[in-house]
């Protein structure tokens, strides 16, 4: 055997021995302890619409990001300007770009731009809308800034719900940002979607404020609020005879959810009731020691998005850096804080904007109705190119059954999922790449009735068949290309299996039968090719 033909052999055996090993795992339900450790695990993965489970894009309001940067803006610039010794009589955004300041004297509006402009740069100052040309000022936030901190939120949004998701024990998520402001979440194989949409939508921003003991509450809810004071309110009761307690807190927080390592859920002793232990870093810790050290009989209010879980009495110093939340939680609801909790905040509210589930038992009934399609079909092709090309369509019928293993294992290697119009694509390549055989095969019988031999009628079909068989298939891929790279859901699906089938039909249909041809004919000796 001459070594040209040995080498292309070897490549068309180690294609298809590379092929096997990564279709192994999505055949075998169990694999050898070794396998892992030399040899890839990863198995063709199901969409939605065979799987079954939740597809879900939200929307993050990264508007609200910005709001509240610019909120904690407001006390960074409160800093400043007790130590640059700039009195002011108002300091509070005043939009949802910018933070209004309102000076007291106005020889003191220079120092206020000086500090603006070396401490904040994200912010240009321009005099206030109030005719106070002295004393008013606003600090309005670049659009470059806002840009940042709005993509930031997206990205932010993306870590936390795929820890969330990661730790609520979904099989293979796919959560993926889309456009500027929205997230693509696909779970498949979901069993309670309400409890997962619940999980996933919760922003989860943990506060710890001071009880304001030292002004009323009656005033307070008639409309006089201190200033730096807000209202805020403990739900209690069942849902249906639910009721709303108030509590006046101080605005500023003085302890925040970014400082937690842990959150679990444990079993009071007294009560058999469940409570969601937290603990803080060490950082966190000094801080919480610092605070209730220096509130002792004070109440501190819990707060978990804007919702006071528990204020209690401040007994004593607390060192260790744990606390704990309790609300009357059923272990479910616990759990699911604790998961919440520990995958951290949301940086921005977010809006679920399209919603759809798709039970297992339809997944099923789609897998069964494709395979069905595709066997059919691809037995109708095979029994067809036999029929009508003897042995030349047995080497075809070889080529096509092993371009669904070559697509079958792309599929593994590059991670990507199989869907219903996935299978569709492949039931499209089936054809395609018989197309690709029949054109050399009808160049071949042209070949042979001006009487060539065989070797020469195999190499002027396939030079002769080549152009056209690239043109046709290239244009294809192209296309299948701008689908997937434009295209969403289905339609991506759809151009991933046609891609890969295209890649594999030319390989199999240019070099596959070519190698058996010649091996045929040229090591073999075959003086007559039945085609």
């Amino acid at each position: 055997m001459s070594k040209k033909l040995q080498w292309r052999g070897f490549i068309v055996l180690l294609v298809i021995a590379l092929a096997l090993i990564y279709l192994t795992p999505s055949i075998s339900k169990t694999l050898p302890s070794w396998w892992p450790n030399i040899l890839p695990e990863e198995k063709i993965h199901l969409g939605l619409d065979l799987k079954g489970g939740m597809h879900l894009v939200l929307e993050v309001q990264t508007q609200k990001a910005v709001e509240s940067h610019l909120e904690r803006m407001v006390e960074d610039i409160k800093y400043s300007l007790r130590k640059a010794k700039i009195r002011y009589q108002e300091l509070k955004r005043s939009s949802s770009d910018r933070i209004g300041l309102t000076l007291i004297r106005g020889e003191d509006r220079k120092a206020a731009e000086e500090m603006a402009a070396n401490n904040f740069p994200d912010f240009a100052v321009e005099s206030g809308a109030f005719g106070e040309s002295d004393l008013r000022l606003e600090l309005v936030l670049s659009q470059k800034a806002q840009q940042h901190i709005k993509s930031m939120a997206v990205d932010q949004a993306v870590e936390t719900i795929t820890n969330r998701i990661d730790q609520f024990g979904v099989a293979e998520p796919d959560i993926r940002p889309q456009g500027r402001d929205r997230i693509l979440i696909q779970l498949p194989g979901i069993k309670d979607p309400k409890r997962a949409i619940d999980i996933i939508g919760k922003t989860a921003l943990l506060e710890f404020k001071l009880v304001d003991e030292d002004n009323s509450l009656e005033e307070a809810l008639k409309g006089t609020i201190p200033p730096g004071d807000e209202i805020l309110y403990q739900i209690k009761g069942e849902p249906g005879s639910q009721r709303k307690i108030p509590f006046l807190l101080k605005k500023r927080a003085v302890l925040t959810g970014e400082y937690l390592t842990d959150a679990r859920v444990r079993i009071d002793s007294q009560y058999s009731e469940p409570y969601v232990s937290i603990s803080f870093d060490s950082r966190g810790a000094r801080l919480f020691e610092q605070i209730t050290g220096a509130n002792i009989k004070k109440r501190l209010a819990i707060v978990l998005d804007a919702v006071v879980s528990s204020a209690p009495v401040i007994q004593d110093r607390i060192s260790g850096g744990r606390a704990q939340i309790t609300g009357r939680f059923t272990m479910e609801e616990a759990r699911d804080l604790a998961i919440v909790l520990r995958a951290g905040a949301l940086p921005a509210p977010v809006k679920i904007i399209e919603e759809r589930t798709v039970g297992p038992s339809l997944g099923k009934d789609s897998i069964d109705k494709g395979l069905k399609s595709m066997i059919t079909g691809g037995l109708i092709v095979i029994l067809f190119m036999v029929f009508y090309y003897r042995f030349a369509g047995i080497l075809a019928d070889v080529a096509l059954f092993l371009n669904i293993i070559f697509i079958a294992a792309g599929l593994a290697f590059f991670g990507a999922t199989l869907t219903l119009p996935g299978i569709a694509g492949i039931i499209l390549i089936i054809g395609m790449a018989i197309d690709a055989n029949v054109l050399i095969f009808e160049r071949i019988r042209e070949e042979l009735r001006l009487g060539k031999t065989p070797r020469a009628a195999v190499d002027g079909g396939y030079s002769k068949a080549l152009v056209t068989i690239l043109d046709a298939n290239i244009t294809t891929l192209i296309a299948a290309l701008v689908l997937f790279q434009f295209g969403t859901g289905p339609v991506k699906g759809f151009a991933v299996t046609l891609s890969m089938g295209i890649i594999a039909s030319l390989f199999t249909a240019l070099f596959v039968t070519r190698v058996i041809f010649d091996y045929l004919i040229i090591e073999r000796g075959m003086k007559k090719i039945s085609i």
